[in-house]
């Protein structure tokens, strides 16, 4: 199934406290956005990139398109203020796809095959997303007492990519926006207009690296996917 992607990559990542965007960290010396760029870029499928980035580093991202040799970033467009308007900026620069994802820069560790099963999903049902089911208790709390124990049968983390079919998508995003509304991800845009959104299992690995600590256990992904590589040469 063929698809275009959008990635938000405007933000500053104020958690990280890294002084830049967190997309320009290195991992074994290529930074973090370059390796999610490597995915899309090798995926026979994806017809097209789509990154909304802050203008004051359009130099940057140009200068890693040229030295990486990325050949189907088909735009930089304009972040905006918030994620929402990122992506909402990057679907209407969509071209010839029926299907988009949208997926997070700091998410480097997507594997084709789950790209393949969303835009699938997306094409029957509308929407997809990749989650895993929640391993921890979890607990409602205010002012910081407990107030109940949540039943984590029925809990999924969601992650990205999210898949949809473009015009979906692209209403459920005209209409946020007409409303004010801001929502938590992409799906949530839909599931407040009472589209379907469907479940594809991911993969625990596929984090998105948001604090110090996370750069931790990317390191120890990529030196497990890197040994993984190794041995199916063997």
């Amino acid at each position: 199934m063929f698809y275009e992607v959008v990635i938000p990559a405007a933000g500053q990542g104020k958690r990280m406290n890294a002084g830049k965007n967190k997309l320009f960290i290195e991992l074994a010396q290529i930074p973090i956005i370059v390796h999610t760029l490597k995915v899309f870029e090798g995926d026979p499928n994806c017809q097209g990139i789509i990154l909304s980035i802050n203008p004051a580093e359009e130099a940057i991202f140009s200068g890693l398109i040229s030295l990486y040799g990325f050949k189907k970033i088909s735009k930089l467009t304009a972040g905006g203020s918030e994620r929402q308007q990122s992506v909402f900026n990057g679907i209407r620069e969509l071209s010839t796809s029926d299907i988009v994802l949208v997926h997070d820069g700091a998410r480097p560790f997507i594997d084709s095959g789950m790209i393949a099963a969303l835009a699938d999903a997306a094409s029957v049902h509308g929407g997809a997303v990749a989650a895993v089911p929640v391993k921890d208790t979890i607990k409602k709390a205010k002012d910081g007492a407990v107030l109940e124990t949540v039943e984590r049968s029925g809990l999924w983390a969601v992650q990205t990519p999210q898949a949809f079919r473009v015009s979906a998508l692209l209403e459920a995003h005209k209409r946020a926006e007409a409303e004010g509304y801001l929502g938590t991800d992409d799906a949530s845009l839909l599931e407040r207009s009472g589209q379907p959104v469907v479940i594809i299992e991911g993969n625990y690995d596929n984090i998105k690296i948001t604090t110090k600590e996370d750069l931790y256990f990317a390191e120890a992904i990529l030196h497990k996917k890197s040994g993984s590589a190794l041995n199916s040469l063997d």
